[in-house]
């Protein structure tokens, strides 16, 4: 950020009065402009054994398969963000459940929530950021091919909870290790299984 979005004066970075963190201050007008976490809501969209997962027609990772997800829009609950997400992405309408997964991604500052959710009927198909939309039994899922670690681990505890037939709330992080490779560390918080 290099200007005030409430007067368009230059910003600096500094920590402001009663504050610990460094953060883009105008010092024409005194607005500090707090960056905050992106919120990412979407669906673990069910129907009988099968769940629904969109390839996408998008970067980053694309051509991977994903859960219908994404950024939650002012002036929506984070239920109507995952089923407006799923209905953009899918063209699938679902009843939102319980949250299932919430994670955090602190380094690329992001919150996902995942939620159980029914598809309503089978009339879904390839939004405008998919390239396919399947319902997958666990043994089709492309487990080579899930495009991020929060969707892969959200997926492998979902399967766990349901062979053990009782669905609880997992939280957990999901952190990059500073190495050239795509390599992450998991932690869930709630998991005695780790």
């Amino acid at each position: 950020m290099n200007y005030c979005s409430h007067c368009g004066e230059a910003v600096t970075v500094r920590v402001p009065a009663g504050d610990n963190l460094p953060r883009h201050v105008c010092d024409a007008c005194g607005a500090v402009h707090y960056q905050n976490p992106k919120i990412v809501v979407g669906c673990i969209p069910e129907w009988d054994d099968r769940i629904l997962l969109c390839k996408r027609a998008i970067e980053p990772r694309l051509g991977l398969w994903t859960l219908p997800a994404g950024f939650m829009e002012n002036g929506e609950t984070v239920q109507q963000g995952a089923a407006r997400e799923t209905l953009e992405e899918a063209r699938a309408e679902v009843s939102v459940g319980a949250l299932y997964a919430l994670f955090n991604l602190p380094h690329i500052n992001q919150v996902y929530m995942l939620f159980r959710a029914r598809l309503k009927n089978l009339d879904f198909g390839p939004g405008a950021e998919s390239l396919e939309v399947e319902l997958m039994r666990e043994e089709q899922i492309p487990w080579d091919d899930i495009a991020f670690p929060v969707i892969s681990e959200s997926l492998r505890l979902y399967y766990r909870d349901r062979s053990a037939g009782r669905f609880r709330l997992r939280s957990g992080a999901i952190e990059r290790l500073p190495v050239p490779e795509r390599r992450y560390q998991i932690h869930v918080y709630d998991d005695d299984a780790r």
